[in-house]
């Protein structure tokens, strides 16, 4: 009778465990009655808040489920613009559960790992669409911010809305946008071709002024330099006119002293060599200065 009461109280206490569940903080439950979502009289599934509840043991079971917002990044993926180019865009998507029956109905029994698949799908999609309708300025400066809000709203409210996955689209966000390699290569070489021939233009431009520059330089310098010469000439000329006045008044006014100052200097030309040889008389008039005093 003990041993029974004893079995009694174990699966009693058994059952009422098994018969609680526990909520956590953050998460939410629905409950499965024989594998199916239950609901209520309304067609409404039943969420579980946080908290302590019941359920029917080996019948009923609960499924956690996160309520927290959770965030879907991916790795960069390459979109067309509107003009028919090619960009590298890495972006990143924060949802949470917004219909929790629908959400464990659509992702194969909650499955985290296949919502994230099909959320990345209609993600890149909308993304995709938005892209497409915009040029390389408008996305990279223009509009990202209507890009963003306008994948957001179409991914919740519009004809492939994640409605259908029990999920809300919380924010998109385009962390960064880069040209594929070979465009960027591409790009690199034209920009750099482009920035060539501008330097070369302005080396040819700065050559042609810098040829200016000298010929203007050289013509000053021409002009100065015939400008001092013709001074100099003028002075020399002023000058030379000056001595010879000088030296003509004085010669005038001391007439024997300049014939023998011109006798001397005809001496020394004379005498200078050491083989000069002169035949003349001894009274001629060239000897006139050494046969005579000078008065």
């Amino acid at each position: 009778m003990r041993k029974f009461l004893a079995s009694s109280i174990i699966v009693i206490i058994a059952l009422l465990y098994s018969s609680i569940v526990v909520v956590s903080e953050g998460t939410r439950g629905i409950m499965l009655r024989f594998g199916k979502v239950h609901r209520d009289s309304d067609d409404k599934v039943v969420v579980y808040n946080p908290g302590l509840h019941f359920k029917i043991p080996f019948i009923d079971n609960i499924k956690i489920l996160d309520a927290r917002i959770r965030t879907l990044d991916g790795q960069a993926d390459r979109f067309v613009t509107v003009e028919k180019k090619d960009l590298l865009v890495d972006s990143y998507v924060k949802w949470k559960i917004s219909d929790f029956g629908r959400f464990y109905t659509a992702t194969g029994g909650g499955d985290y790992t296949q919502a994230s698949n099909l959320l990345r799908r209609k993600v890149s999609d909308r993304l995709r669409s938005e892209i497409g309708s915009r040029t390389i300025k408008d996305i990279v400066s223009g509009t990202r911010g209507e890009l963003m809000e306008g994948a957001k709203k179409a991914l919740n409210t519009g004809q492939d809305s994640t409605a259908e996955l029990g999920i809300e689209v919380v924010d998109v966000r385009v962390k960064q946008i880069n040209l594929p390699d070979e465009v960027s290569s591409s790009i690199y070489q034209r920009m750099r071709a482009e920035r060539d021939a501008v330097a070369r233009e302005h080396r040819s431009q700065g050559k042609e002024k810098a040829a200016f520059i000298q010929a203007d330089v050289d013509r000053k310098v021409t002009l100065i330099l015939a400008t001092a010469n013709k001074t100099a000439q003028e002075l020399r000329g002023s000058g030379e006119s000056a001595a010879a006045k000088l030296y003509s008044d004085a010669f005038a006014n001391e007439p024997e002293f300049y014939s023998f100052l011109r006798s001397m200097k005809a001496y020394e030309a004379s005498f200078a060599g050491s083989e000069n040889m002169m035949i003349l008389k001894p009274d001629s008039d060239f000897f006139q200065f050494m046969q005579r005093p000078v008065k």
